[in-house]
């Protein structure tokens, strides 16, 4: 499964739906390009649909019968250079600048194949798409008009925005979909090598105390806390029942269940865990604290099983989650802080992640309060799945980033479920076209790139 939702369900943001059409660029005018950059495949230069671009902004490129404009450049590359920000990467101008160029002609060669190609997308759906974009951004339709003549954004504009949006999605899907082959060998393999890497492979329950230390604590606070912990410990060695202590002291989500946080493969828990429990047997408490970025913890091993693991058993995840899309009006460094509130809204019982989901989730589960229902391993995108299979039941994520946006996920319950063969081989039918998709979609690309008129011009920003 490529995506968390159907794009026409997930609806996106009103900014982001504006595709850069609100903003113009101070640039000098483009010097007319000594030679197009057209592929061979597009000999002649097709009419370009008429766009009025706002005063002091160029075209950067033609892309067959569209453009793209220089100011979109400009808004990608301040965009892309937030986000390597917050990866910590330090990117040249020169790169970034190429990079937003090339992300935005591959949009255009899209949505101008889409709109000669793709499914209709009929004037009904469109309009129910608007007005839960409206709903989303809690406007009214009059006052959805009202905010697009404030930024300077005509109507009938931003619904065909929303219209190539939809279509190249569509196209996107049925076309790269088309080419991924999975044959009954491949699934026969895939089964084979999960079966074998499960062989051997340890399942702990692991029992916590923890006691969390605040971000940027000064050694007073460190001190009380590291007490506190100590505290708990002694308890637990001096036979104190640690379900008991657990309740009574620990931090974490799953303080109420004795601090369990139920088996689960070593690899889908923290290493700093697995380390920490190695040597004890099951019943034995870690006889020193264990210091996380999180905090301090008291450790206990409920239990080990090894050689236990079936492919057939599979652990379904019922998980939650607020999306939020930075765009060029939210930046990734805003729509972090803005969940990093959330969380901390949640936690001290201002407000609930379903209540928070419905007002702000950019996407179709906001309706749900943001529940995304029972899914399989390798049912979400691997960024977003890594993240969700990290957290003990209740517990809520960081922001965690992913090719759709930045999510605060909770995950609200697990269950075993044993699969028969049909279902089993279905997985993995799934699991193999999500592994293939990336290959088969820049294939896809090249070829839609080399059969489309693109002529780049030249500018400064």
């Amino acid at each position: 499964m490529r995506h968390l939702k159907p794009v026409a369900a997930t609806l996106l943001s009103l900014t982001a739906a504006l595709a850069g059409s609100a903003s113009s660029a101070q640039t000098r005018p483009a010097a007319p390009a000594p030679a197009a950059s057209a592929a061979a495949a597009a000999p002649s230069r097709p009419v370009v649909e008429q766009r009025q671009l706002k005063p002091g902004d160029y075209i950067a490129a033609i892309v067959n019968t569209d453009i793209v404009a220089a100011s979109e450049v400009i808004q990608r590359t301040e965009r892309m250079r937030e986000e390597a920000r917050q990866r910590g990467q330090n990117v040249t101008n020169e790169l970034l600048h190429k990079q937003a160029l090339d992300s935005l002609i591959d949009e255009r060669v899209v949505v101008t194949y889409a709109r000669e190609n793709g499914p209709r997308v009929d004037e009904p759906e469109l309009d129910r798409v608007v007005a839960n974009v409206a709903t989303q951004n809690k406007l009214t339709m009059p006052e959805l008009r009202q905010r697009l003549a404030a930024e300077g954004i005509d109507f009938k504009r931003f619904r065909e925005n929303l219209r190539d949006q939809m279509l190249s999605e569509r196209v996107r899907e049925r076309e790269v979909q088309g080419r991924i082959r999975v044959t009954d060998g491949d699934i026969d393999k895939y089964l084979d090598e999960r079966q074998a890497a499960l062989q051997g492979r340890a399942q702990l329950n692991v029992a916590q105390i923890l006691v969390p230390v605040p971000e940027g604590a000064g050694p007073i606070v460190l001190a009380e806390r590291k007490a506190r912990a100590e505290s708990a410990l002694a308890r637990v060695k001096a036979g104190e029942d640690f379900a008991k202590v657990a309740r009574e002291v620990s931090e974490d989500a799953n303080k109420n269940r004795g601090g369990e946080i139920g088996l689960r493969a070593a690899d889908k828990l923290p290493d700093v865990f697995v380390d920490a429990v190695k040597d004890l047997k099951p019943g034995e408490v870690r006889p020193e604290l264990l210091r996380s970025e999180a905090g301090f913890h008291v450790l206990k091993l409920i239990e080990r099983q090894t050689g236990k693991a079936s492919i057939n058993v599979v652990v379904q995840t019922r998980a939650r989650h607020i999306l939020l899309r930075p765009s060029e009006q939210l930046s990734p460094e805003q729509a972090t802080r803005r969940l990093v509130e959330f969380k901390r809204a949640i936690e001290s019982g201002r407000a609930t992640f379903e209540q928070l989901a419905r007002a702000n989730s950019e996407d179709g589960s906001a309706q749900e309060g943001g529940d995304l229902g029972w899914v399989s391993p390798g049912g979400f995108v691997p960024e977003f799945e890594q993240a969700m299979d990290a957290l003990p039941l209740k517990g809520i994520s960081d922001p965690v980033p992913s090719r759709f946006g930045i999510h605060l996920i909770q995950v609200m319950e697990r269950r075993d479920v044993v699969l028969d063969n049909k279902q089993l081989r279905e997985q993995a039918r799934n699991a193999l076209r999500e592994r293939k998709y990336d290959d088969a979609y820049n294939d896809w690309m090249k070829e839609m790139r080399a059969r489309a008129f693109i002529e780049t011009r030249e500018w400064l920003d």
